[in-house]
C-alpha cells in the first residue's frame, strides 16, 4: 500500500571532504563572512526573500558546506538593494560580499 511517504536521502555534508578554498579565498578578501551570526536580519527584511528564498545566511552556510551551486543559484535572486546591509547587527556590507563571492565562485565557469 503506497501512503505517499518515502525515504529522503541523506542530507549529511562531510565537512572533511569539502573542499574550502575558494571560501578561505573569499574570506581573505571579506574577513566579514566570518562574523555572521546568522541572525536572520538580512533575511527578514530582504524583498527578494519573499518569492525566492534568499537568504544570506543560508548562501554563507551552504558555502561553507561546499554546496556552491545552491548558494549561486540562491544568490541570483538578490536585487542588491542594499537593505540587508542597513540592518545587519554587525555591519557587514553584504552588497560588496554578494559581489565578491560572485566573482571568486564565478572563477570556474559556475
Amino acid at each position: 500500500m503506497d501512503f505517499g511517504f518515502k525515504i529522503s536521502p541523506s542530507s549529511a555534508v562531510n565537512l572533511d571532504n569539502v573542499n574550502v578554498e575558494k571560501f578561505e579565498q573569499l574570506h581573505s578578501v571579506e574577513p566579514d563572512v566570518y562574523k555572521c551570526m546568522a541572525c536572520g536580519s538580512c533575511s527578514s527584511t530582504c524583498p527578494a526573500n519573499r518569492f525566492s528564498g534568499m537568504s544570506m545566511r543560508k548562501v554563507i552556510l551552504a558555502l561553507q558546506r561546499g554546496k556552491e551551486k545552491e548558494a549561486i543559484s540562491m544568490m541570483r535572486n538578490c536585487m542588491l538593494c542594499g537593505k540587508c546591509s542597513m540592518v545587519c547587527p554587525r555591519g557587514i556590507n553584504t552588497r560588496h560580499l554578494i559581489l565578491s563571492i560572485s566573482r571568486i565562485y564565478k572563477e570556474d565557469g559556475k
